[in-house]
Parts: C-alpha cells; structure tokens; sequence
C-alpha cells in the first residue's frame, strides 16, 4: 500500500499539470463561420464589409491642430468582429504625442507614410526600446507593453497607419488610468 502512494501522487501531478497546459494554451475559439452577422442584421450585402470613416482623411483640407485618431475596428465597423484584425490612422501634428498606453489584446504594427517620429515600449523587465522613425519605416509594439509616439520635429506633422491582431485592440492610457482615477 505504501508503494501505491508515489505513484497515485505522481499520477495526480501529472494529470494537474496536463489540465494546467490546457488551460495555458486556451484561447478565444475561431469563429465557425465565414464572418459574423449583428442580431439586428437580416440582410447582409457588400455595404456591411465596406467602412467609409476614412474619407474624411481624403476630403481634409487641413492638419488637425491636435493629435488625431481615425479608427476601424470593432466598433465602428462591425464587419470586423471576429476577423481578429482592426485599423487606425493617426495624424500627429507638429510637437505632438500620443501619450503612453497599452493595447491589452493585441500587438500594433505601424507604418509611418509622412513625417518622423520618434517611438518607444517599456518590455516587463523595464527596459525601454527606442527608434527614430521616418517615412516608410514600420514598428512593432507588442501585445500589452506600455509605448508610445512623439513627433518630435516642430515645423512638419506625421501620419501613421497602425494595424492591430484584434478586431478590438483595447486601449488603456496611462495617464488617464493613473491621474483621473475614480
């Protein structure tokens, strides 16, 4: 009998530790449909897969004075709900930042079409990572690490196109979160 205790202890260890990787390993499932319809959707057409928020970017006269966020995702364009990808465009002006701030599901790839930047990310052993960007450079900040991006040149703005692994990136902003707490 006292033999038998090992072996149950190791084979409760070993089924723990298999139900542990499981878990580990989860994920959201893959949608098992081509795409996803809203509730109150009936009839789907090639208008539901066709976002037109962007035409503001063509019909712009002039910069924004403030730093500008253009979004895709989710919410804007329903289309995209599990699709596992999202869009934004972002214009920085002349000495503007987009502050420090983390997407809690998604990584964010950008592409910087005009102007210069410079960007950073904070990795979890606090070591920050810097660049100097220019025009058709792209970064990688990864998936829920703290960044940001400051256009550092005083006379010329800066557009971006930023890409997310997410249909609904998240966006947390740091000093939002830690100065106007409620």
């Amino acid at each position: 009998m006292a033999s038998r205790i090992p072996t149950m202890k190791l084979l409760s260890l070993v089924l723990s530790s298999f139900v542990i990787v499981q878990i580990a390993l989860a994920s959201d499932p893959d949608i098992l449909s081509d795409f996803l319809v809203p509730a109150n959707q009936n009839n789907v057409g090639g208008g539901f897969f066709t976002y037109t928020g962007m035409r503001v970017l063509v019909n712009q006269s002039t910069f924004p004075a403030n730093f500008t966020i253009l979004k895709a995702s989710m919410v804007e364009f329903p289309a995209l709900n599990g699709q596992s990808v999202s869009y934004a465009v972002l214009q920085y002006p002349a000495s503007s930042l987009n502050p420090p701030h983390t997407h809690p599901r998604a990584a964010e790839l950008l592409f910087l079409v005009d102007g210069s930047l410079e960007v950073g990310f904070v990795d979890t052993t606090n070591k920050l990572f810097t660049q100097s960007l220019q025009a058709g450079d792209m970064f990688i900040f990864p998936k829920g690490l703290v960044h940001y991006q400051y256009n550092a040149d005083p006379n010329n703005p800066a557009i971006a196109i930023s890409s997310f692994g997410s249909a609904n990136a998240g966006t947390v902003s740091l000093p939002k979160t830690l100065f106007a707490t409620n």
